[in-house]
């Protein structure tokens, strides 16, 4: 197993300060490899030292400018930050570079999603969900972006596929009950808001949907 791999094993385990230790020393080893700085940053990512990791994500593009993982990367950075026009330009970048994946696809249409722009976002999640058929949060989040762009029925059925794959999604109950209230289908609704309760008691859009159909109301747009 070589350093990158080893480091990579340390940041599945959550052994930060090893998996620091081992890219650093492939950085010395091999200070071209794009590859050691670009795992080296997502570990300072993920304990917070964001400034040092977009450095070295920075870095990585220096040496191989066709890094579409660099370009990830700083966009996931981004995205947390939430400057999410910084991450939307690095996940186009990315897929410029080949990274045609579907967590770059899903996170490009999250990013345009968080700039209001849904119509845009649309086929980068759709394609997302072709690619990663069993993501739950993928299919939740196109079925949102669809029920958006009042695609009702084919936001149910993102909805409902979301939680084929993920049966204890409260938010995904929550939505189906806003569908099928949009819909005038009551009873339908009613019991997807009952299964967001069970399943999370405090769900307190779920309850205010509940109350509305039980009134007789079922505006919930």
């Amino acid at each position: 197993m070589d350093k990158n791999q080893m480091g990579i094993q340390y940041m599945q385990e959550g052994r930060w300060e090893e998996a620091a230790k081992v890219f650093m020393e492939a950085i010395e080893e091999n200070p071209s490899d794009p590859v050691s700085y670009i795992n080296f940053g997502n570990v300072l990512s993920a304990v917070g030292e964001n400034e040092k990791a977009l450095k070295l994500y920075e870095k990585a593009i220096g040496l191989d400018e066709n890094a579409a993982a660099a370009y990830y990367s700083a966009g996931n950075l981004y995205y947390e930050l939430q400057h999410f026009d910084e991450a939307k330009k690095m996940f186009e970048t990315a897929l410029k570079k080949g990274l045609e994946t579907g967590d770059n696809f899903f996170m490009l249409g999250m990013s345009l999603t968080a700039l209001d722009q849904g119509k845009l976002a649309l086929p980068y999640l759709q394609r997302s969900v072709e690619l990663n058929e069993n993501d739950a949060e993928a299919h939740f989040q196109y079925g949102l972006c669809l029920a958006q762009l009042d695609y009702i029925d084919e936001a149910i059925q993102q909805m409902k596929k979301c939680i084929e794959i993920e049966p204890e999604h409260a938010d995904a109950y929550y939505n189906l009950g806003v569908a099928y209230g949009f819909k005038e289908q009551e009873n339908e609704a009613l019991s997807y808001f009952n299964r967001a309760l069970e399943i999370q008691p405090d769900h307190m859009l779920a309850g205010y949907g509940k109350k509305l159909i039980e009134k007789g109301g079922s505006d919930l747009s």
